[in-house]
């Protein structure tokens, strides 16, 4: 059996202003899981990803590297087109889906986009379910030349990343798009991490204060030099080293209750 092919879903997760409550969850559940696994693609969504406790790093890498992804633009939520924005950088095949009542995205419009009814009555549901279902396919099995993203359109040359993920002078932008979509994923799970302070980033981890990108110190070593401050998920520390690589200590770990900002 060959592995499952994976559509990873980008859309508005928590309820949005003018929708009724738990409305984009009956879009996922009645709509959109069904045309996917009539396409034969194993569907995701952040929130699941949460609960299997992925970091947003993960989520990140669910956006790049999946088989296909399902966008839906109603309500033009922002979390939304930032993470489409994350997959058409770098032209990976996307499907885009949005109801009735939303416009179309002016930046995208060239697009194909597949319009459902916000009512999702059963007889339009089923319609829609086979011509999502049809289009993942039909982008699934589009050659490289098919237009995938705005990238084709204006002949712009796709963005490209390397196998392992490395900081650069550029990583605070990146570092900051990851907040946005960490608050988001936060707010699903309806708590805050253990080590949250305040809406400016700062951690609280062994009784000190942390920003991004901070140094971390080892107490018990001559406060020698662990790395810059990236990241708390759950008991998972993450920081990166002197070569730009990221890496992690979780709670296990004897350095975890040493870790200090300050270097005496």
């Amino acid at each position: 059996m060959g592995k499952e092919k994976v559509c990873f879903i980008i859309m508005p997760i928590s309820d949005q202003e003018g929708y009724e409550k738990g409305h984009f969850s009956r879009v996922y559940k009645h709509l959109i899981v069904p045309a996917c696994e009539r396409a034969g693609f194993k569907p995701i969504r952040a929130d699941d990803e949460v609960k299997t406790n992925y970091i947003v790093i993960d989520i990140i890498r669910k956006i790049l590297d999946s088989d296909i992804v399902l966008a839906d633009l109603s309500a033009k939520n922002p979390n939304v087109m930032y993470e489409l924005g994350i997959r058409q950088a770098f032209n990976k095949k996307t499907t885009l889906i949005k109801d009735n009542r939303t416009s179309r995205v002016f930046d995208i419009q060239g697009l194909r986009t597949i319009d459902y009814d916000e009512s999702l009555r059963i007889d339009e549901v089923q319609n829609k379910i086979d011509m999502i279902s049809n289009a993942l396919k039909e982008t699934f099995h589009a050659g490289d030349d098919e237009i995938n993203s705005v990238l084709q359109l204006l002949s712009i040359k796709p963005a490209s990343y390397p196998e392992s993920f490395e900081l650069s002078k550029e990583s605070n932008l990146v570092l900051n798009a990851l907040e946005g979509i960490s608050n988001r994923l936060l707010k699903i799970e309806g708590e805050k991490p253990i080590f949250y302070k305040t809406e400016k980033s700062t951690f609280r981890i062994n009784g000190e204060d942390f920003e991004l990108g901070q140094e971390m110190y080892d107490s018990g070593s001559n406060f020698n030099t662990i790395g810059k401050f990236i990241w708390v998920d759950g008991s998972i520390i993450y920081y990166s080293d002197n070569e730009n690589t990221i890496k992690s200590i979780n709670e296990e770990n004897d350095i975890y209750s040493r870790i200090t900002s300050l270097p005496f």
